[in-house]
């Protein structure tokens, strides 16, 4: 996983999912409720806090 600056979203590959919000990379301090993100199309957006996401190129999301 790398960490967000203001221009990008935070990049995940398949072994980190199922991901979810706040990340590990975030402060204690930000925090908010956890939940876990659905990707469309490669990308999700946090409802609490507006972190965008997005898959790696190449990814494969296994399911259940």
């Amino acid at each position: 996983m790398t960490t967000p600056n203001a221009a990008n979203a935070v990049e995940l590959d398949g072994k980190d999912l199922p991901a979810h919000c706040p990340n590990p990379a975030m402060p204690l301090w930000s925090s908010h409720p956890r939940v876990f993100l659905e990707f469309i199309h490669g990308e999700a957006k946090c409802p609490y806090c507006g972190t965008a996401y997005r898959l790696k190129p190449g990814t494969v999301v296994g399911h259940h």
